[in-house]
């Protein structure tokens, strides 16, 4: 019985090694990982642990119940003969793994096999083989792996039921109940053995399959932290330099380099003194891969190093791409060929990837740089033509009652065209320009009013150095004025106010005029409010401004109450 048992162990290894295969099978991981096979899985399922099935009968042994002598291979029986065997293991895999349906299926499969080859027990046997599969189909649990207490307990079970058909239906009784003396327990335990080393196998490759990946995946999200900052400026000469540094130490590689597509952008390692930055591409390997756009493996001799006696072993090129377009390329250095393996390539073709794609979203975020500045210049440039046609206006009225005071203005008209054109121009510009701006401004419209207009400046010196977006505090002035103390025949007041509190410079626009309604206060700078006077954009295009460069905590903040005054500012954060 002892050497029987150990005789069964031995031809375990053959169910290690279909195990082993089983794991390349994309249905087999389907088996492990999803909730519910379809169709087509489940019946290549039933298939291959089938087949599993008879490979188990196959290599059993063949047991004479009249000289009690054993054969080492299964084939046609005599009706005196049987067999051990490891049938078992892969219908309750089958069933463990794939659920009721797959365990059937396997076990009629190897079932009807086993009956086909004869011997005393075929019928007990094949009908074991089907119940085996409704047995373990019972134990299969949705969403839970299979444990391997639960694969030997169960593979064990299955076995034993097994002994007990063939006593129960086996005939002559005395050849039944002789086999299973002989059989019986060496099968319940290397069955149940088996079962347990397959799931054991299973879970080992599949787990180190997993951990590799899951290494690989750390350090490419590494790489890909490190590198965005690097690349956010786009492909050069600073950023490949960056770039290969990091990923040199990443890999361990020999050497990695990048290049556009005619010269190296950067080289770090091993043959970096005549594989040098700004040089043109020494290699004609790297211009077949920006060529062809595919990652090109190559040995030392495919490289074909201008230098003699260059310590670059084997080389694998990736192509960096823009929009589908190759740019570059990116170079992975090694002493010989061996290094290069099938894991390395593929991490390498995503690498090259990734880094494409940073490359892409450098270049949108570049394109939506340009695109803020251009809707910034247009919004400033909406505001010139508005504030020129009233100041001609008032100049016009001005040319017949009062020409010296007509030409006075002009004067400052032009010292405020000459900022009003610089600024857009600038993206930014500091405080105390804009307060001149404001000023060269007031001077005009002061003659419209005629002493009626009282400008109030509570200034701290100290933050007037601090930048903001240009004409920005101009058209908060003029709304004042335009909108707010129009009406009004006397005592008009405007009190401009720049302070600092809490780390934030706060600039205020206040007036006594008309005033507006809360829900005017709240709409007018979410979107252009026309009015009788004007078109509505000003407020909204400041508003604009002040959000895209600062963010919203920058957005004007309006605090107005009918016929009492208006109170219009904003906050930044000290930027230079």
């Amino acid at each position: 019985m002892f050497e029987l048992l150990i005789t069964m162990v031995e031809r375990l290894g053959i169910l290690v090694m279909i195990a082993f295969i089983f794991t390349r099978f994309p249905f087999f991981r389907d088996m492990i990982y999803q909730e519910k096979l379809d169709r087509k899985q489940q019946y290549t399922a039933i298939l291959f642990f089938g087949f599993f099935g008879i490979i188990g009968t196959y290599s059993g042994l063949t047991l004479s119940t009249d000289n009690l002598q054993f054969s080492r291979w299964a084939s046609d029986l005599n009706p005196d003969e049987a067999i051990a065997n490891s049938r078992v293991i892969g219908v309750v895999l089958a069933g463990l793994l794939g659920g009721y349906k797959v365990g059937i299926g396997a076990g009629l499969i190897a079932g009807i096999h086993r009956f086909t080859l004869g011997g005393f027990t075929a019928i007990s046997c094949g009908l074991a083989a089907i119940i085996t599969g409704i047995l373990s189909g019972v134990f299969h649990k949705k969403n839970k792996h299979v444990k391997l207490q639960s694969a030997f307990f169960i593979g064990a079970l299955a076995e034993s039921i097994q002994m007990l058909i063939i006593l129960l239906i086996s005939q002559p009784f005395e050849n039944a109940w002789a086999l299973v003396e002989i059989i019986g327990l060496p099968m319940i335990l290397a069955n149940g053995l088996g079962c347990a080393l397959f799931m054991i196998i299973i879970k080992n490759v599949i787990g180190e399959e997993e951990k590799t990946g899951a290494i690989q995946a750390q350090k490419t999200l590494r790489i890909a932290d490190k590198t965005l900052a690097y690349l956010r400026n786009g492909l050069n000469g600073d950023s490949a330099k960056a770039v290969c540094h990091i990923l040199h130490n990443e890999m361990k590689t020999s050497a990695v380099a990048m290049t556009n597509l005619s010269e190296i952008l950067a080289h770090v390692g091993l043959g970096y003194e005549h594989h040098q930055s700004d040089y043109p591409i020494q290699t004609q390997i790297t211009l077949d891969a920006i060529n062809q756009g595919e990652i090109i493996v190559a040995n030392h001799e495919q490289i074909h190093c201008r230098v003699a006696g260059c310590p670059l072993g084997a080389v694998i090129i990736a192509p960096l791409k823009y929009r589908g377009k190759t740019i570059g390329t990116l170079k992975f250095y090694f002493r010989t060929e061996k290094e290069i393996t099938p894991v390395i390539i593929e991490m390498i073709s995503g690498l090259s990837s990734l880094l494409s794609n940073q490359l892409e979203i450098s270049e949108a975020d570049k394109a939506y740089q340009l695109a803020k500045e251009a809707e910034i210049k247009a919004l400033q440039a909406q505001i010139s033509p508005h504030f020129l046609f009233n100041t001609l206006n008032t100049i016009l009225s001005l040319i017949r009652i009062d020409p010296a005071k007509a030409r006075k203005l002009l004067v400052s008209l032009s010292h405020f065209l000459r900022q009003n054109l610089s600024a857009t121009t600038q993206t930014m510009t500091t405080l105390e320009q804009e307060l001149m701006h404001v000023k060269a401004y007031l001077a005009i419209e002061e003659a419209r009013f005629v002493d009626k207009l009282n400008v109030i400046y509570e200034i701290d010196e100290d933050v007037l150095l601090q930048y903001i977006p240009p004409l920005t505090l101009q058209p908060i002035v003029e709304n004042a004025i335009k909108h707010g103390i129009k009406d009004k025949d006397s005592n008009c007041i405007v009190k401009i106010s720049i302070s600092s509190k809490d780390g934030r410079i706060f600039v205020r626009v206040e007036d006594n005029g008309n005033g507006m309604s809360d829900e005017r206060a709240t709409q007018i700078c979410k979107s252009p409010i026309p009015s009788e006077t004007g078109n509505g954009l000003a407020l909204y295009n400041v508003n604009r401004r002040l959000t895209i460069m600062f963010g919203d905590g920058a957005a004007l903040k309006i605090n107005s109450e009918l016929e009492k005054g208006t109170e219009i500012g904003f906050s930044v954060l000290p930027r230079g």
